[in-house]
């Protein structure tokens, strides 16, 4: 059973142990999950100690590959001389664990078109749920793990990149994500999304036009870009490029123009804007609306 100072710490309401993980007290229930008592070699094969009874384990396959080598040595990217390492804990466990599925939350959208504010509503939304979730926020992961990077193209690709493979490793882990970026590249966004099985990445777009972001303003940063001092501004002297398959439209427009974009841009829920009179709480509503229809908070 998790310790109930780990459960208050996480904001979780579990009574009792996830199905099909061992408490401690029984046995057999060691058998269930796999191998708590298994473990992998350096060179890819796995071995085993006996139960106090005597009896062996039974063993989880990995990659459907029980107890044999993995394949040979990989080069990827930079990299040579690697190996994928496997754990007999997988994702489903820990899924099963915190009683949801991992996905990404990518909202993307100009400067002030409201995608940390959504994102810190669904994010307290989520948790008085009592499911995990983890925001990362573009000028948060700036302040740290790219703090290396500018705002040219290349580092702005190299940003998008890192956060995307960073948000692949909290859904593994069986964590919400939500990553709330500009990311003005389409094709940097749709890098994420094929990080990701099919539907683990959900874009909402924040789609507020450039004058009404302008006139919010609310770091200053257009009023810099106007200046000249700020260059490569998003909307001002770089380009937006706007989803075209999103799970998730934020509108800020005309009906007409809604029934278009529900139409033929493949969007499966729209939601309303703050501008236009939908609340934060209202929007983050219809996200978690929709990861409860799709079978996210729950394993």
């Amino acid at each position: 059973m998790i310790a109930t100072g780990v459960k208050s710490m996480l904001g979780l309401s579990i009574a009792s142990s996830p199905k099909g993980i061992p408490d401690g007290n029984s046995l057999s229930n060691r058998r269930s999950v796999g191998v708590f008592r298994a473990c992998v070699s350096m060179d890819g094969s796995q071995t085993l100690s006996h139960n106090k009874n005597g009896s062996i384990p039974e063993i989880k396959s990995i990659n459907g590959h029980t107890g044999q080598k993995q394949g040979p040595l990989s080069t990827v990217g930079n990299s040579t001389n690697i190996k994928w390492h496997e754990c007999p804990v997988e994702k489903v466990d820990r899924q099963r664990l915190l009683d949801q599925k991992g996905c990404v939350i990518w909202v993307t959208g100009l400067s002030g078109s409201g995608k940390s504010t959504l994102a810190c509503a669904l994010n307290q939304m989520l948790y008085q749920k009592g499911k995990l979730c983890y925001i990362l926020d573009g000028d948060n992961v700036r302040h740290g793990l790219n703090r290396d990077l500018s705002f040219k193209a290349e580092d702005r690709a190299e940003n998008i990149r890192r956060v995307g493979e960073v948000a692949k490793l909290f859904a593994d882990a069986g964590i919400i994500c939500i990553a709330s970026l500009i990311s003005p590249y389409r094709r940097d966004r749709d890098t994420c999304r094929t990080l990701l099985p099919e539907g683990d990445f959900i874009e909402v777009f924040m789609d507020v036009p450039l004058e009404v972001c302008e006139a919010r303003d609310p770091k200053g940063l257009y009023k810099l870009a106007r200046a000249g001092k700020i260059k490569g501004f998003t909307g001002i002297d770089d380009p937006y490029e706007a989803p075209l398959n999103c799970e998730i439209l934020s509108f800020f427009a005309s009906i007409s123009y809604l029934t278009y974009v529900l139409v033929f841009c493949h969007v499966k829920i729209a939601l309303g804007h703050e501008g236009s009179g939908t609340s934060p709480t209202e929007m983050a509503e219809k996200v978690v609306g929709y990861l409860e229809h799709k079978g996210y908070l729950q394993a």
